[in-house]
């Protein structure tokens, strides 16, 4: 039976070089990220459908959520899609407080209410989810304040998850320091051409689909 995958943030970076590694296997994929005109040739060159939208947007979960219906079901949803919050980055003291509550409904809300549409499917058919993460979630790093909350909410509600779903695979994930267009955001582009390409963690992430392990977090190294 062919497997359905779902990737958010899918037109680059990470999103990207999965997508390309699954389609490369078979996987039957629907791709979502905000910026249509980059989305559409890629799931085109993919043979994937293209859904592009804002994840924290209700109505745009609702259309990905027909999306899966329509495809039969679900195997793998993949929590890619995340916002960097103020750039430049600033500290908590002067945090401005309606970019940290648009972050958190991006980076936190948008991955729940995605697993809460998809879990019946997901059970069934002993799927997974992938929720990528970062080091900021668990390390003090000065100006990624607003981000590393997120993604330490992320950790936690997948870590809950884990234990209230034992028929679905759950893994947070640590992918280090990848040459994005969000890394460039943050600490230039310079930097960030120093970082390793993000297709380097794809590995990772197949042994974890392909392998099956314990719920959990993991980090790329």
């Amino acid at each position: 039976m062919t497997k359905t995958a779902l990737i958010t943030g899918a037109s680059r970076g990470l999103g990207l070089a999965l997508a390309r590694s699954l389609a490369a296997d078979g996987w039957r994929l629907i791709l979502t990220a905000r910026g249509a005109d980059a989305l559409k040739p890629v799931a085109d060159g993919l043979g994937a459908l293209a859904l592009p939208g804002d994840i924290a947007d209700p109505a745009h979960r609702d259309r990905l959520a027909h999306a899966v219906q329509d495809h039969g079901g679900l195997d793998l949803l993949v929590n890619n899609a995340s916002g960097l919050g103020a750039v430049p980055l600033p500290p908590l003291a002067g945090y401005p407080l309606d970019v940290f509550e648009d972050l958190f409904r991006a980076n936190v809300l948008a991955p729940l209410a995605l697993a809460q549409a998809f879990l019946p499917t997901l059970r069934e058919r002993r799927g997974a989810i992938i929720n990528i993460s970062s080091d900021a979630a668990v390390k003090a790093y000065e100006g990624w304040g607003g981000y590393g909350a997120t993604k330490a909410a992320l950790e936690q509600l997948s870590n809950v998850l884990a234990v209230e779903e034992p028929k679905v695979a759950v893994w947070w994930v640590d992918p280090g320091e990848m040459n994005t267009t969000m890394l460039a955001a943050a600490i230039g582009a310079r930097d960030a051409a120093a970082a390793p390409g993000p297709e380097t963690v794809v590995p990772t992430l197949r042994r974890l689909i392909e392998e099956r392990p314990a719920s959990g977090r993991v980090s790329h190294s």
